[in-house]
């Protein structure tokens, strides 16, 4: 008996062809993957499809995998990821694109084809430096505009890169280089002997 997830399977295999990289289920779930260059393509594809159509976008992610694997990972560094709903077929699809530039990511905008994704972008240009061409308006969206890098990339210190304050003689906020040295702090455990023997407490 063939289940939905292979008959999804089936279907984007078949609607996305040549532009398809690659198709795997996990966990009850479908992820494809296509090259940067056919995202927007295979996203008309993926909306408009009678055998697919996935209208709506609920949720759009970037990633950095440069730690992936501890350290095993060879592929490109940055993805965005888009998770999109069927409506008309009740089922789900994660669709998984590369940026082709590890220095540089950029992705194009797929505003046009589902309108949720423009603060989702938003949200990896700033967390991650995702680049989105035809975004008509990529602005930081949860650091403040004077922020510096992104915080969600692995290489981000912890201290972040600078701080801010009110300056008395200025009489306003200022921006300034991180006054905090960075340094690993371990905990440490303290344990008593005998601690269940102490007074007070009964051994089980």
């Amino acid at each position: 008996m063939i289940t939905r997830l292979e008959t999804l399977t089936a279907a984007l295999q078949t609607a996305l062809g040549d532009k398809l990289v690659s198709a795997t289920t996990a966990l009850g779930e479908v992820t494809v993957v296509v090259k940067a260059e056919h995202l927007l393509a295979a996203g008309v594809i993926l909306r408009d499809d009678k055998s697919l159509q996935f209208e709506q976008l609920i949720d759009l992610c970037g990633v950095d995998y440069s730690d992936h694997g501890e350290g095993a990972w060879q592929g490109a560094r940055f993805a965005v990821v888009y998770h999109l709903l069927s409506i008309a077929h009740n089922w789900r699809v994660r669709l998984r694109v590369f940026a082709p530039d590890d220095d540089f990511p950029v992705m194009a905008s797929v505003l046009d084809l589902w309108s949720s994704a423009n603060w989702y972008e938003r949200e990896a240009f700033d967390l991650y430096g995702i680049m989105f061409t035809g975004h008509p308006d990529l602005r930081r969206l949860l650091t403040d505009y004077g922020f510096v890098g992104h915080p969600f990339r692995k290489d981000f210190p912890l201290s972040g890169n600078v701080e801010m304050r009110y300056d008395p003689d200025q009489q306003r906020v200022i921006y300034q280089p991180v006054t905090i040295e960075p340094r690993v702090i371990t905990p440490r455990i303290v344990r008593e002997e005998h601690y269940a023997d102490s007074e007070g407490f009964r051994k089980g």
